[in-house]
């Protein structure tokens, strides 16, 4: 390998891990009104990088030297900005007491930094932003994300996301947002803004809706990361935040057994539970002990108890479903959604049969918010096949496959379909 593309793989490689903490340091200093400039100074701080280190050779402390110091007035951005001439003297003093402090430590991800990136995600996850906003916030400003990644993760053209974000960072000019943690009076209404969006940022990553890939890896790693800098402090660590972490660390487990070699999706049922990750089961253990301290019971903490009775069971067969239709009625109960009552549906259904699990999906069949989710006739299309009822069931495999899905789901519907067509 040469050495531009040493450079070149070791730049990448610490831009994708560290962008966020870059922007969220840079933003401290700068303020949250010049969050593009700081956008700007990360973006010009990587090609000054590639520009200077395969003649310089690389620094002793990479990660440090991104976060521009002495070598800032070598980038172009600031004589461009005549409204930051006046502080450029004292914000160059600032950079290099940031540099000088990070040289000695490498950039740890604790302390100071660590409250940076808190304070810049409690920002992206303000309640005031629309909720699309603020998950393409999030990734863009606190993981690093391009506008194009994260257009391809959602599957939206770039110029919808753009707009996005072009609307949520006027938003926080406009409204006086402050880059600081919320006080502790603050902090328990806050956070569950912050966690809805950690899980939906999770969730699109573990069960994309659509495109060739029912997985998008780097989406959960990013989610947990985030999830558990709010693990570890005091003040946001709450049993609530341990529950969403563990439920995570379930999933996660599974990642690599939800897809054979070829691709193709392969139900609960069919993975291989040797092969289930058994450090990440184990923290996901161990953070349900920690969620269950104090008396506040919420669906984060019982989606967790959902999730550990499957990875907790040697078999699919052995699985415990009467208590995961008590845990889902809780569910229901306490957080009433129609995926939830749909999942309830397949719970019922290994306890009192496939029939009176159809019986639970007509009324299903008329909540608007499935009109077009697959996994409705998916589920229908599974119910009566077990009944016997082939015809019906190869119609609902019709229309799910006919509802927007990912490419290894629509393969193993097609294939479904085709045994049903040959029986």
């Amino acid at each position: 390998m040469s050495a531009d593309q040493q450079v070149r793989q070791l730049v990448e490689h610490l831009f994708r891990h560290h962008a966020g903490q870059m922007l969220a340091t840079l933003t401290h200093l700068f303020g949250l009104e010049h969050l593009d400039l700081v956008e700007e100074v990360v973006q010009e701080s990587l090609i000054l990088a590639l520009r200077q280190w395969p003649f310089q050779g690389i620094p002793d402390h990479p990660r440090a030297w991104l976060i521009p110091a002495a070598s800032i007035k070598d980038l172009d951005v600031l004589p461009r900005r005549s409204t930051l001439r006046r502080i450029e003297p004292e914000l160059l003093q600032r950079l290099q007491q940031r540099q000088e402090q990070a040289e000695l430590t490498d950039l740890p991800e604790s302390g100071e930094l660590e409250d940076e990136q808190l304070a810049m995600i409690f920002v992206c996850c303000d309640p005031a932003l629309a909720d699309e906003a603020r998950v393409a916030l999030t990734l863009k400003t606190v993981s690093g994300f391009s506008v194009a990644e994260i257009a391809r993760a959602f599957l939206v053209e770039e110029t919808a996301i753009a707009q996005r974000l072009v609307r949520a960072k006027r938003r926080i000019r406009e409204g006086g947002f402050r880059l600081a943690l919320p006080s502790p009076a603050e902090i328990p209404g806050r956070l569950d803004s912050v966690m809805q969006v950690l899980y939906l940022l999770f969730n699109e990553g573990y069960g994309a809706h659509g495109g060739e890939e029912l997985v998008r890896g780097e989406l959960c790693s990013e989610a947990i990361r985030l999830v558990q800098l709010l693990a570890l402090r005091p003040d946001t660590g709450l049993p609530k935040v341990h529950a969403l972490l563990a439920l995570l660390y379930f999933q996660a487990a599974r990642l690599e057994t939800r897809q054979d070699s070829a691709g193709n999706l392969l139900l609960l049922e069919e993975q291989d539970r040797s092969q289930w990750d058994q450090s990440l089961l184990m923290r996901g253990l161990q953070q349900l002990e920690l969620a269950a301290a104090g008396d506040e019971l919420s669906e984060y903490h019982l989606q967790a108890a959902i999730a550990s009775v499957h990875v907790t069971s040697p078999s699919f067969a052995d699985t415990d479903w009467p208590r995961l239709v008590e845990l889902y009625d809780l569910l229901f109960d306490l957080a009433p959604s129609p995926i939830v009552a749909l999942n309830r549906s397949i719970a019922l259904s290994m306890v009192a049969g496939p029939a009176a699990a159809l019986k639970t999906l007509d009324e299903l069949s008329l909540e608007p918010a499935l009109k077009n989710y697959h996994l409705l006739p998916a589920v229908r299309a599974d119910l009566l096949r077990r009944l016997g009822r082939l015809p019906e069931a190869a119609t609902c495999y019709q229309q799910a496959i006919a509802a927007p899905c990912t490419d290894p789901e629509r393969r193993f519907l097609q294939r479904r379909l085709q045994e049903l067509q040959c029986d």
